[in-house]
Order: C-alpha cells, then sequence, then structure tokens
C-alpha cells in the first residue's frame, strides 16, 4: 500500500491525507521493538510508515543477543530513496548505535531543509539490558540530534545520561529536560 499522493497500484483507493511517518531505527526480529513497532504504531494510526535500517538486531521477547550496525552507505542510500519519493510529513529516530550513525543522519536532515518534524527516541539499552548504544553516541545525540528535535522521549535512564544528572523527583525531571532542550 502507498499513499494516494504517490499515485499507488491502479485500483487502489486511499485516502488523500494519509500522512507519511518516515522511522529511522534498528531492526527487531522479535518484532516487538524497533522499526517493526513503530511501523505497527504507524498502521494502527492511519498514517503510511517508511523506514530506514540503521541496525539489525537478534533478539526477542527475553533478549538481544547480537547486533550489527549497518553501513553509513546503506544508511545514506535508504534516506535519499525515501526522501526522493515520499511527502514526509513527520520523522521518528530509534535506534541509532554510533556517532557516525548519528552524524551521517544529521547531516542528510541538514542538508533537506525545511525539515520535517522529527521525534527523538534515544534508544539506549534494552529492556533485558543489552545495550545498544556506543559510549560516544550519546553525546553525538546531545550535541547533533536534539538540536534538530521536535520532541524528545527518554526514559529515566536515557534522561539522566542526555542532562548528565541524576533523576530523583519532579524537580530533577524539570531541571533534565531544560538540560536537554
Amino acid at each position: 500500500m502507498r499513499p494516494a499522493s504517490q499515485g499507488g497500484p491502479p485500483g487502489t483507493a486511499l485516502p488523500q491525507t494519509l500522512p507519511v511517518c518516515l522511522t529511522i531505527a534498528g531492526s527487531d526480529s522479535g518484532g516487538g521493538a524497533g522499526i517493526q513497532a513503530d511501523l505497527k504504531t504507524f498502521h494502527a494510526n492511519a498514517v503510511f510508515g517508511i523506514s530506514v535500517l540503521t541496525a539489525v538486531t537478534a533478539q526477542n521477547t527475553r533478549a538481544v543477543t547480537a547486533a550489527e550496525d549497518l553501513s553509513i552507505p546503506i544508511i545514506r542510500a535508504q534516506l535519499a530513496a525515501v526522501f526522493e519519493d515520499f511527502p514526509i510529513a513527520a520523522m521518528k529516530t530509534g535506534m541509532l548505535s554510533s556517532a557516525e550513525i548519528v552524524a551521517a543522519i544529521v547531516r542528510f536532515l541538514s542538508e533537506r531543509p525545511p525539515r520535517p518534524p522529527l521525534v527523538v527516541d534515544p534508544v539506549m539499552i534494552s529492556k533485558s539490558g543489552y545495550a545498544l548504544l556506543a559510549p560516544d553516541a550519546v553525546a553525538a545525540i546531545r550535541r547533533q540530534l536534539l538540536p534538530l528535535a521536535t520532541l524528545v522521549t527518554p526514559n529515566r535512564h536515557e534522561t539522566e545520561l542526555l542532562a548528565e544528572r541524576p533523576v530523583r523527583n519532579e524537580h530533577d525531571v524539570d531541571e533534565a529536560a531544560a538540560r536537554i532542550l
């Protein structure tokens, strides 16, 4: 299924207002997180989802057993392909596991103003405790990606790393949010 504004296959009847949202994240072979979860969420909310993979993980409902980054050239090629063909209304990032991947995405997005609104989900660790982000990538997200963000959705651990301070109470949350934004 393609958004109606892109023509779609002959005989398809899609709403003319179907928004297109791009997710830039890792793949979860278990389907519960990453690109797979984003695309399910988009579909459930009548949004046409498109994706750019940054990494592939081997995971299920219990654990992540391996993860491998895609190359910068293939990430850039995916970005170029979707930006060339789709009227992107919004974007979301997830697993951007290295400073190099963060920099490549920021560079690509900065070359194409005006940018659609960007939601940054700074995925750093899996629910099972597997590190999904290299230590140098935290600083890259903080310095390079967050300035492009319309909305940031960190959990408590991610908030503490991005704000470089502990979060113990509501006052700490407010101070951390001010530092992040």
